[in-house]
């Protein structure tokens, strides 16, 4: 019996989808199958894919319907307990699997078994997140998930396992969703289970890889409808403001689009309080000002600048 169920969904990634299998085959720790789900990909990434010589590794395939039905179709064919994501673009290091098996041995009742990840930048510079109170060797239940994960996410789609049994009581990645579906089922299951940490680096997000989702402008997009956690963040002031930064980052993207009905909904339902006077005075800059500070962020992304806004 293998111990994980990789789940990788695959939309045309073919320059990635190769390092990213072989990321894996690497890992220290074994035990486990891959499902590659392929979402209706137009390139030659089931190609790179069928190369592999490896019983591990099954293929299924689906018309396009977005990462979150191809990740769902992964967690439905899993014959294992413990469903490890990752994405087609990212990268695992050997110790991956291992640290994770480590911690869920150590912490069988969380959620979420997350290790930390380095964000990987263009010109090869590489930076590590730092979660908010938490030590460079820390291993354990994180004692508040919301608050840890501002700015930075302490769950990422490629640096977590899920046991299976957690979907099948809250249910499955939404499909109604097509940005932020992930940071959606986060919530879902911080918000009952405990999320175990290991600050272990092992995964590798390679940032400046930009997928048909980030260049989809925000109003082509289906966003998370805040509502669905109104009575979750009443009761619990972390998501409250977890939560307010998604909304301020909604409201700026919304209002650079020129839609200011929907930015100025978003903007009224912010806790002020939760939010820096840095993103006060940025939300309240002209359009034409926003749209130029967005294109040097951009730039600097590129050169290894990495910064937030929201801090």
């Amino acid at each position: 019996m293998a111990f994980f169920s990789v789940v990788i969904p695959l939309y045309n990634k073919a320059d990635y989808i190769e390092n990213t299998i072989k990321s894996i085959l690497d890992q220290t720790f074994t035990d486990y199958e891959i499902i590659v789900v392929n979402d209706g990909c137009t390139d030659n990434s089931m190609a790179k894919v069928e190369a592999f010589d490896d019983s591990r590794i099954q293929l299924y395939s689906q018309k396009n319907q977005g990462a979150s039905m191809a990740r769902n179709l992964g967690i439905e064919k899993a014959k294992y307990d413990h469903i490890a994501l990752l994405d087609a673009d990212d990268l695992w290091m050997p110790n991956h699997l291992e640290t994770l098996k480590t911690l869920i041995q150590k912490f069988p009742d969380a959620g979420i078994f997350a290790s930390s990840y380095e964000l990987v930048f263009s010109n090869g510079k590489n930076y590590t997140p730092k979660f908010k109170g938490i030590a460079t060797d820390f291993k354990g239940i994180i004692p508040d998930y919301f608050e840890t994960s501002i700015p930075y996410p302490i769950a990422t789609s490629s640096s977590i396992v899920i046991p299976k049994h957690i979907f099948k009581k809250l249910g499955d990645f939404k499909p109604g969703i097509s940005s932020g579906q992930d940071v959606d089922m986060w919530i879902r299951i911080a918000s009952q289970y405990p999320v175990a940490l290991s600050n272990k680096v092992t995964a590798s997000y390679l940032h400046y890889i930009e997928n048909s989702l980030s260049k989809t402008p925000i109003l082509e997009k289906k966003l998370k409808d805040f509502n669905d956690y109104k009575q979750l963040e009443e009761n619990n002031p972390s998501l409250k403001k977890y939560l307010d930064l998604y909304r301020i980052e909604y409201a700026l993207q919304y209002k650079i689009a020129g839609e200011r009905k929907k930015s100025k909904e978003l903007y009224k339902n912010i806790l002020k309080e939760n939010i820096s006077l840095k993103t006060k005075v940025i939300y309240f800059l002209p359009r034409y000002i926003l749209v130029i500070l967005l294109k040097i962020k951009k730039l600097l992304r590129k050169y290894g600048f990495n910064f937030s806004i929201y801090q």
